[in-house]
């Protein structure tokens, strides 16, 4: 079984930055790996993710502020955060994919003041 933790939540002011890591407890170097979020009301929804080759995809609604990135090891993933709006508050949600394989981490707060 994958594990996967998360860091780097918090609060912070609109046009701030985060930094969210997200680390497995093994080899990724197969795997998708990516960011989803989940605001109050709201259904969850696609952030960015990186495949193994380094193909990125980012939701339109944060692209040219946040950056996805990966370690050369492949166990980390991390989710540079700029430009921070209210909008953007959500639990943050660390994904890797394989196949048949879908793993979750357990979240972690992202809340950004006017």
């Amino acid at each position: 079984q994958v594990q996967l933790v998360e860091s780097g939540g918090g609060l912070v002011q609109a046009g701030g930055s985060l930094r969210l890591s997200c680390a497995a407890s093994g080899s990724m170097f197969w795997y998708r790996m990516g960011w989803y979020r989940q605001a109050p009301g709201k259904q969850r929804e696609l952030v960015a993710t990186i495949s193994s080759g380094g193909s990125i995809n980012y939701a339109d609604s944060v692209k040219g502020r946040f950056t996805i990135s990966r370690d050369g090891a492949k166990n980390t993933v991390y989710l540079q955060m700029n430009s921070l709006k209210p909008e953007d508050t959500a639990v943050y949600y660390c994904n890797v994919y394989r196949a048949s394989l879908d793993y979750w981490g357990q979240g972690t707060q992202v809340t950004v003041s006017s």
